[in-house]
């Protein structure tokens, strides 16, 4: 499976598109806020910039796109009052697999514009430029020392692809029964999807620092974990649902087990440590975070993520609807919290080194 190819959110504004089913990262952006807007403001003060090149790394096709966008131009507004300064012109590049659907998010733009107006006033003005960037950030997007911030939320749990000691025949047999790292997953299956988070985690941070101004400002968020090596709960809710379709026959075995879903939630350790030795960037600021996913969400969220996936897997439109619906009620009937999923969360807040 090539992950670049056939990884995207859910298209259009339909029932259950990515559109409609993101309000968890919603609250997770809510919560980054602070720390965003510190960013923003420490960039701002540092350059006093005419132009703020900005990036938003794996947009999607939500609203989310938007609440990203106007905190920053909240921010700098703030400080340029501050500082009795005109606000500077942006430039926003809005990155994504080609899969993307870029369509669906810029007909949305009038609608944040009407946003803009309505918190700051009628009389309120900014020039800002927006364009689509659709690529992998595992690859060059931008020329050397063009960008002053970039964030990304929720999208650097991806891999660049799926392990390569797991997407052979072979491999299938490690993580037999799982679609990621399973209970029932040897130490060989954890210690895969590691090794390419940290290959794919360094390029990453390579490749923007060739992008990014000296002094640049980066804020990452990620789904992270307090021990990488268990199982993420949402992963083994899908595996009992799938292995239970198998069992009645309704679902190939090979199929399902040649199914992978090519994510990794580290730790803060691992993220800072990796920061360390890439060495390109100063980490400004960790943080970690619980958010609770509610149950009656959860499932069409999921869905909402990755069904195209489970589309080019050969999996079919009833058989999905069949897996979510079971799927629902595990999620309702499993072991958790007061009817909600507890997420971890890392925030990182990094600067370019000169």
């Amino acid at each position: 499976m090539e992950v670049e190819q056939v990884l995207h959110m859910k298209e259009g504004t339909g029932r259950d598109s990515y559109a409609n089913n993101s309000k968890y990262q919603e609250k997770v952006i809510e919560e980054v806020k602070t720390i965003l807007e510190e960013s923003v403001q420490q960039l701002y003060q540092s350059k006093l910039s005419e132009r703020l090149v900005l990036a938003d790394l794996g947009c999607s096709s939500g609203p989310n796109a938007h609440k990203v966008l106007l905190e920053i131009i909240d921010a700098v507004h703030r400080t340029c009052q501050n500082l009795n300064r005109q606000l500077p012109e942006f430039q926003v590049f809005l990155n994504d697999l080609p899969g993307n659907d870029f369509n669906t998010l810029f007909k949305s733009f009038p609608s944040l514009w009407e946003k803009l107006g309505q918190v700051k006033g009628s009389d309120f003005e900014v020039s800002c430029f927006i364009n689509g960037t659709p690529g992998s950030f595992y690859k060059r997007l931008f020329p050397c020392s063009f960008l002053h911030f970039a964030q990304s939320s929720y999208s650097l749990q991806w891999l660049s692809q799926v392990p390569n000691e797991l997407a052979v025949k072979d491999g299938a047999a490690f993580k037999k029964g799982n679609v990621n790292i399973g209970k029932t997953s040897p130490p060989e299956v954890h210690k895969a999807y590691q090794l390419q988070f940290e290959k794919d985690f360094t390029l990453f941070l390579s490749l923007r620092s060739q992008e990014f101004i000296p002094g640049g400002h980066m804020v990452l968020t990620i789904p992270s974990s307090i021990d990488s090596r268990e199982p993420d709960t949402i992963w083994t809710m899908l595996d009992i649902a799938l292995n239970n379709m198998v069992s009645e026959g309704l679902i190939e075995e090979e199929k399902a087990d040649a199914f992978n879903i090519p994510t990794y939630r580290p730790s803060a350790q691992e993220v800072n440590k990796l920061i360390e030795i890439e060495g390109s960037f100063t980490l400004r600021r960790l943080h970690t975070f619980d958010m609770n996913w509610d149950l009656k969400i959860l499932a069409d969220s999921i869905r909402a993520g990755i069904e195209p996936l489970l589309a080019s897997s050969a999996f079919e439109g009833a058989i999905i609807d069949d897996l979510f619906r079971r799927f629902e009620e595990i999620a309702t009937n499993y072991h958790v919290d007061n009817g909600k999923v507890k997420v971890h969360n890392l925030v990182v807040s990094l600067s370019r080194n000169n």
